[in-house]
């Protein structure tokens, strides 16, 4: 770990360590080197105790900080647009929002959060399953959480008279000391029973130990009762709720770690926290009293122990449900694998289809594919997403009997590993399959899984594709996937009888039947195609692949969609601004038919280069006479740089180099204000220097394999600032003083950050006199009585008006504060076509 930067393989992966002497504990001088180190020395214990778990993240950027100058904390839930495709992941959708949460299940995993500083984990007591769907929990907790006047003695103590309860009713409970002040209990469970009923179990026996020790225990969150009192805390059974992971490191001033305990060690008088070193040194002596939550269980009520297989005895129950063992010569007892297997299995049931299975998460993940495995990358099949199937199915042949569920003959198409390239469960899956000598893949073959989000409840979970990705069609995005084949008319009964095979005799019960496909609808809509976003990045970024070199127009994207008779101009946040700038939708300036393509509005400033703060002349303009006057001092021109879709074909999933060839041919130079965006032909180094040298703003580099991908941020497309911007949304005002003595002396911003705004500075210089003037209005209209940021200085917001963050707008600055603050920011103006919840950290 010497050194301050090195390039590293974990788990087959290839990671970047950055900062590695970063002191991230500055009371005891430990590095981000030593926090790598420990989290490499403890993955093998702590992923069987995060696996598959969805991973909420306590990130100190800068280190923990003292407590005289604690360091500034964030919660992470979504993952990061940066982060590297074969991080595996779960959507959780919450309400009307779907959130991708990183799943800790590989080494690699755990190396990048360390990397970024991601120091406490935090996970719920369920895991979710291949489908993406959360299971019943696999293991009940209590916390132990000392009030004033209490300490590690009296959670010793209450833990204790919890285990004898927790015995009686056959669990066998697991303390870990929390790194933090409490004691935390786990005991597994066999998953029979929902987050409710565990919760509600945890909650009456905390009621227990509260009425028969009531000067020890409390089981209100009330802090006025729990004076010199334990309280049990139930509430982290709650199906919404997390605790920070065993073997996690803490977040405090010294590097403590909430320790898997045994109860041998509880009852010492030394009993305290333990820091990472004494951990690391119990892990490589073998000790992990964790393992006997993840590798056995029991539920309330039950002295029954249960295999613990990583949630897979709950995901194949509905196989099991599906067959009688005593009826069917199909395997049952779910043996353990190698992680990697993969088998092709040719099915000839009611109608002949393939079977698709990929180990994952301790069992089969399957899907039927009615019309077998693709041979090209230029043609999509349907694939039904069905249940699970225990791994020793991996090496099944043979008859199912008639009468049974997928009755009909079994035999092996092709088996072998695969390599895992993305996994989002639920979503997307990316394998390279290497299958056996004469086998029917003939070789290695590089398969997607999109689901293509169809139909609605059940039958949405089962609709997917399968796309090989040979060397001509090697990208594939999940969205708005259409397949190539389009389903013939009696398609939806082959779909149907490929779900595993239907009985021969009899309907399938209504339970037992998989999804079908609906027939894709066929016609382009210009509402399917938003704008492609771009990851903001350095030349570094771009090692190891084919690249192709722009200027980055210092303006607001559009998308021109045009039918026969009419153009329109499309913003990134869907707004038609077709009025605004009626230039550049004159007919006769494009070719005759329909097409979507993409581009960059910008106004020229008195410099002769592009100047976004001219633009703002425009933007806001929609009536006639106003847009006719601008149009003589605010001219506007558009840089065309993408073709979309041309006369009904959709062209995104093309690679870039593609539709730049067919932009080429699509575009027709005239004396409209529309111009093709260049290719610049030098190294980037050259374009850096060139380009700074103009005062220009950047570049864009797009790789030429890339798809576009409608209304995402990619890696695919990298942007090169050569001043640091960032878009900002707008939470609070300051009044202002001298010459601005009733308007608005500053602006207070943020980025949102999951369900917060995070706060990070004000920003008082850059307006213009007419934005001045408009801005009291702007604010008062959205003014509201609270501040929406959680995290403001007392200085700033001792005279703060409080507003709705809807306000987006651009500011540069000079740099990231080591609080995670703008240094010296000014304004560059609105951004009207971006919404709040758009806007990301740029850098």
């Amino acid at each position: 770990m010497a050194g301050a930067k090195e390039r590293v393989r974990v788990a087959g992966r290839e990671l970047t360590l950055t900062n590695l002497d970063k002191i991230i504990y500055p009371e005891t001088g430990t590095t981000k080197a030593d926090v790598l180190a420990y989290y490499a020395a403890v993955a093998h214990v702590l992923i069987p105790a995060a696996a598959n778990r969805p991973a909420t993240r306590k990130r100190w950027v800068n280190g923990v900080g003292t407590a005289e100058q604690p360091g500034e904390v964030f919660f992470q839930k979504n993952l990061e647009d940066s982060a590297p495709g074969w991080l595996p992941r779960a959507a959780i959708t919450h309400k009307e929002r779907t959130i991708f949460y990183p799943l800790v299940n590989d080494p690699a995993t755990l190396t990048w959060f360390g990397q970024i500083n991601s120091l406490e984990i935090h996970v719920p007591q369920w895991q979710v399953d291949s489908h993406g769907r959360q299971l019943n929990p696999d293991r009940l907790v209590l916390d132990l959480d000392p009030g004033v006047g209490a300490g590690l003695a009296e959670c010793v103590e209450v833990a204790f008279l919890a285990r004898s309860i927790l015995q009686d009713i056959g669990l066998e409970p697991v303390p870990v000391t929390s790194g933090s002040k409490g004691i935390h209990l786990y005991a597994g469970l066999d998953g029979s029973q929902t987050s409710d009923q565990i919760s509600a179990f945890a909650h009456e026996l905390a009621r227990a130990l509260e009425a028969d020790h009531p000067d020890l225990a409390v089981s209100d969150m009330k802090k006025t009762l729990r004076k010199g009192k334990v309280l049990v805390d139930w509430s982290q059974n709650s199906a919404a709720k997390t605790t920070i992971v065993p073997y996690s490191l803490r977040g405090r001033h010294a590097p403590t770690v909430a320790a898997p305990r045994t109860w041998r060690e509880l009852s010492s008088p030394n009993l305290k926290h333990l820091d990472y070193k004494a951990v690391m040194r119990r892990v490589k002596d073998g000790k992990d009293p964790f393992a006997t939550v993840e590798h056995g269980g029991g539920h309330p009520g039950s002295p029954e122990q249960v295999t613990h297989d990583g949630g897979a005895h709950q995901r194949l129950e509905r196989y099991r449900s599906m067959r009688d063992p005593n009826a069917t010569p199909e395997p049952f007892s779910g043996v353990s694998g190698s992680g990697d297997t993969f088998v092709i299995q040719e099915h000839h049931a009611s109608r002949l289809h393939f079977d698709f299975r990929l180990e994952h998460e301790g069992v089969l993940v399957s899907w039927a594919l009615p019309k077998g495995v693709p041979e090209s990358g230029g043609k999509n099949h349907l694939a039904v997403q069905t249940e699970d199937h225990p791994l020793d199915y991996a090496r099944f042949e043979g008859t199912i009997p008639k009468g049974q569920y997928g009755a009909g003959e079994v035999t092996i198409w092709d088996h072998g590993t695969y390599e895992l390239e993305k996994w989002i469960n639920g979503r997307e899956v990316i394998a390279t399959l290497t299958g056996s000598e004469g086998g029917g893949l003939g070789g290695t073959k590089k398969f997607a899984l999109i689901h293509t989000g169809r139909g609605q409840g059940k039958d949405a979970e089962g609709q997917w594709l399968i796309h090989l990705m040979d060397k001509d069609h090697h990208t594939f995005h999940p969205r708005r996937a259409v397949p190539e084949d389009e389903p013939d008319a009696d398609d939806a009964a082959e779909e149907e009888s490929a779900q595993d095979g239907a009985p021969e005799d009899g309907p399938v019960q209504k339970e037992q039947q998989e999804p079908t496909i609906t027939k894709p609808a066929a016609p382009l809509r210009a509402e399917d195609f938003r704008p492609m976003m771009a990851t903001a990045g350095t030349a570094a970024d771009l090692q190891g692949s084919d690249w192709q070199f722009e200027l980055k127009w210092d303006g607001v994207r559009a998308l021109i969609v045009a039918d026969g008779t009419k153009v329109r101009l499309i913003s990134r946040n869907g707004n038609d601004v077709t009025a605004t700038y009626p230039e550049l939708t004159d007919r006769a300036c494009w070719p005759d038919g329909a097409f979507i393509a993409d581009g960059e509005i910008f106004a020229v400033g008195p410099s002769g280069k592009p100047d976004f703060g001219v633009l703002q002349g425009r933007m806001k303009l929609t009536r006639a006479g106003d847009v006719a006057k601008a149009r003589t001092v605010i001219p506007v021109r558009l840089m065309l740089f993408d073709l979309l879709a041309d006369a009904g074909e959709d062209l995104r999933r093309l690679p870039f180099g593609k539709r730049r060839q067919r932009l080429e041919e699509f575009y027709r130079p005239s004396d409209c204000p529309v111009e093709l965006s260049p290719v610049l032909d030098e190294k980037i180094e050259h374009i850096l220097e060139s380009t700074q040298e103009l005062g220009l703003e950047g570049v864009m580099a797009k790789r030429t394999d890339s798809r576009y991908v409608s209304g995402q941020r990619t890696r695919t497309w990298i942007k090169i600032k050569l001043e640091q911007t960032q878009e900002v949304v707008v939470g609070g005002w300051r009044p202002g003083k001298g010459g601005r003595q009733g308007s608005v002396g500053s602006l207070l911003v943020g980025i949102p950050d999951g369900t917060r705004l995070r706060y990070v500075g004000r920003v008082g210089s850059g307006f213009s006199t007419r934005e001045l003037e408009e801005l009291r209005q702007k604010v008062d209209d959205l003014a509201r009585k609270t501040s929406p940021f959680d995290d403001v200085p007392r200085e700033d917001a001792s005279d703060a008006h409080w507003v709705t963050p809807r306000l987006v707008g651009e500011v540069t600055f000079g740099e990231w504060t080591g609080a995670g603050k703008l240094r010296h920011p000014v304004w560059r103006g609105w951004r009207l076509d971006k919404n709040a919840d758009e806007v990301v950290p740029e850098a």
